[in-house]
């Protein structure tokens, strides 16, 4: 583990000495991550995106991309898009990624069950902004806005994300 890794555990994320509270999946942390179970996968992944909506917020980084309207991310494990952005229309079963709450007005992904996704062991675990502080997800990382601007101008591609 280095000092540029972010770190969660028992409710805080850890990233460069600075500690912001975080909440995971209302199905805690798990080894044994599925599709639909609420928990978020123990374990180091790294982070490979970076989506924010432009016309809700600034772009916070080079490398981030713009959430267009018709964007989903597929979370059907029988469809061949399982577990990657989709544009809409799209037959399977998909989360629209320009919500109407502010949630994912920016999100940072990481690399769960991703390029090669095998179907079942989970989509979508992403960094957002929580519901309310202290909120679960349903397999998520989420924090307030303010904290999660804060990572999105400082994170790197590849940047390692540890989950205990």
């Amino acid at each position: 583990m280095n000092s540029k890794d972010l770190v969660f555990s028992r409710g805080r994320l850890r990233y460069r000495g600075q500690y912001v509270a975080a909440t995971c999946g209302w199905g805690g942390v798990t080894d044994n991550k599925r599709e639909g179970d609420g928990a978020t996968p123990r374990g180091m992944h790294y982070i490979v995106g970076l989506y924010y909506r432009p016309d809700r917020i600034s772009c916070p980084s080079p490398w981030a991309k713009p959430i267009l309207p018709g964007d989903l991310w597929c979370d059907d494990p029988q469809h061949k898009a399982y577990n990657s952005l989709c544009r809409a229309p799209l037959v399977a079963s998909s989360e629209a990624l320009r919500r109407s709450d502010p949630q994912y007005d920016l999100i940072i992904i990481t690399n769960w069950n991703w390029p090669e996704a095998v179907p079942g062991l989970g989509s979508a675990i992403f960094m957002h902004q929580w519901r309310r502080p202290g909120a679960p997800t349903a397999g998520c990382i989420a924090m307030a806005r303010q904290s999660l601007v804060w990572l999105a101008t400082s994170l790197m591609p590849e940047t390692r994300l540890i989950v205990r």
